[in-house]
């Protein structure tokens, strides 16, 4: 039912507190991995459990701007600590907890990065991260690592913390970057409020109202270090007033059904979520695991994050159908940290529309047609050009560039890459497409080395070290990571690796181990795992990989694979 909208707050601390006054009937709940409510606490309750939070970080002498790594898993300590450290003036950064990023080891060392890079005041984790990092000869982590449960016995004291302000940096979101370390991305209070409200927006367009007037709630599988899970989901439903429903991920990749029977069984409901989300509901559930399933409520579904296949959209759409899904529900969307979260949607309310693949597009994407990305969010421009900068015109492939108000604030500590991305107020996405004669933008590939697997970008860079370790490569032997498409599933990871062991049994034992590494410390299957003989791999003159050469090689089959 619509309700009368009070004005948008200017920070998103102020967006907590009005939706405490203006929607205490609404809130948020975890659920546990079969589905089962948890907790739910209303926003009342929220902002009163993330004051006191705020409380703990005063007594703990956190200062306004100081960096806190926020590495646990979705949960109320989760959100405690993230809007605690928000609501003290410092900059949370939502970091992947072990779980998701693989084994300890990846864990420690991207943590000690991102401790010296942020020069992070505290990182808040699990218990035994804390105990392993006091025991380690890591000096600057141990003196930082704090478990939560340690932070839940602090009394909480008197946040003197100045009030926020729209322009002030409201938190760090993490990125990849080309130099193998996480980049921080800078979001200010304002930026993060008008995407949560331009998205808003863009997805009740085709009603002719805004979708808070219309929807009652959201659910997601998201996690919260993920800019979609964060702005996407929890900001948003913040902003708007909407009951939030959250899903362990862990919990949607074994029994994904979980996540269907929870958009039936909240009322009018909308959802985000990657390609191979929607994907993995087509591949693991058969008709025989549909009954109960209603999806008549669902009437928004929002996929982006990675390249929108249309089989897998089609495939959905045929699946779904008889449970009440429409197909003009799908919504396609482009975004990236950098831009806070979206930066087009598809405002038509048509479901999902195509046109052939052109040529000059990215063969390695295995697509025969691209998805409509639909138009710029509201005060947001969108522009196409060259390899000189220059605006191409529609229809012509060329780097995708955005302007607009929820384009972030730069890199942490980072001039360098910030003028880099940053080039006359525009942001160079390093993404690669086309606009319409409607202006409505396609993607066709992209000009950067991230992988995007699963929604999730992993820096080549990764891949690369953990193969070395093994080889004992670096230096002269590299090893380069890429990835290419496999059908409906997307994108994989492959792994070219230079090698001068002759011997096929020690290979093979080196393959076990690289892909035993890579499975355990990243989370990451290996579509294909290639050994090459010492300088097969492209370099440029200063010996950087040349990955997008190598994975045409791999694509044309011309590298001299050892057998």
């Amino acid at each position: 039912m619509a309700r009368a909208f009070p004005d948008p707050p200017a920070t998103l601390v102020a967006a907590l507190a009005r939706a405490a006054r203006f929607f205490p009937e609404r809130g948020i709940a975890m659920l546990d991995s079969r589905g089962r409510t948890l907790e739910r606490r209303s926003y009342p309750e929220i902002l009163a459990a993330a004051e006191h939070g705020a409380g703990r970080w005063a007594t703990l002498g956190v200062r306004p701007g100081e960096r806190i790594l926020v590495c646990l898993p979705t949960s109320w300590a989760m959100l405690d600590a993230w809007l605690g450290a928000m609501l003290a003036g410092a900059l949370p950064v939502a970091v992947a907890p072990g779980a998701s990023m693989g084994g300890g080891e990846a864990q420690r060392r991207k943590i000690e990065q991102l401790v010296a890079s942020l020069d992070a005041r505290f990182v808040v984790a699990g218990a035994r991260f804390a105990r392993d990092a006091t025991a380690r000869d890591t000096p600057r982590t141990a003196a930082v690592a704090l478990a939560m449960e340690a932070l839940d016995r602090t009394r909480a004291g008197r946040v003197q913390a100045p009030a926020a302000r729209g322009d002030d940096v409201a938190f760090l979101q993490l990125t990849s970057g080309s130099t193998g370390t996480a980049r921080a991305v800078m979001i200010r209070h304002r930026a993060a409020i008008h995407n949560a409200l331009a998205s808003d927006q863009a997805i009740g367009a085709p009603y002719g109202v805004a979708i808070h007037q219309r929807a009652e709630a959201m659910v997601s599988w998201l996690p919260l270090n993920h800019d979609m899970g964060l702005v996407g989901c929890l900001f948003l439903s913040i902003i708007c007033g909407l009951d939030l429903w959250l899903l362990p991920p862990a919990a949607f990749l074994a029994r994904p059904r979980l996540w269907l029977e929870h958009l039936g069984r909240h009322g009018t409901t909308f959802a985000p979520a990657p390609n191979f989300g929607y994907q993995l509901c087509v591949e693991r559930l058969a008709e025989t695991a549909l009954d109960g399933i209603d999806l008549s409520a669902w009437h928004d579904a929002m996929t982006g994050a990675e390249m929108v296949r249309p089989e897998t959209v089609d495939a959905f759409c045929d699946r779904f159908a008889h449970r009440g899904f429409r197909p003009q529900a799908f919504r396609p969307c482009f975004g990236l940290a950098e831009g806070t979260l979206a930066v087009t949607f598809d405002q038509a309310g048509r479901g999902m529309r195509t046109r052939p693949l052109p040529a000059g597009a990215d063969p390695a994407l295995g697509l025969s047609e691209v998805v409509c990305l639909g138009t710029p969010i509201e005060a947001t421009e969108v522009r196409i050009v060259g390899p000189a900068g220059q605006p191409l015109p529609g229809g012509e492939i060329g780097e995708v560039r955005a302007r607009g108000p929820s384009i972030f604030a730069g890199y942490w500590n980072d001039p360098e890459a910030t003028a880099e991305s940053l080039v006359d107020d525009w942001l160079a996405t390093g993404d690669l497409g086309f606009l319409d004669t409607e202006g409505e933008l396609y993607l066709t590939g992209r000009n950067k080395d991230v992988l995007i697997v699963r929604g999730r970008n992993i820096m080549p860079h990764e891949l690369e070290w953990l193969a070395e370790s093994v080889t004992g490569g670096g230096g002269a032997m590299r090893s380069g990571a890429f990835s290419v498409a496999r059908g409906a599933q997307g994108e994989e990871a492959v792994l070219v690796v230079e090698t001068q062991e002759r011997d096929p049994a020690r290979r093979d034992a080196m393959a076990r181990a690289i892909r035993v590494g890579v499975g355990r410390q990243l989370s990451l299957p290996l579509a294909d795992l290639v050994f090459v003989r010492r300088g097969r791999i492209p370099k440029t003159t200063s010996g950087k990989v040349q990955r997008r050469q190598l994975r045409a090689m791999y694509l044309e089959r011309t590298l001299e694979r050892l057998v």
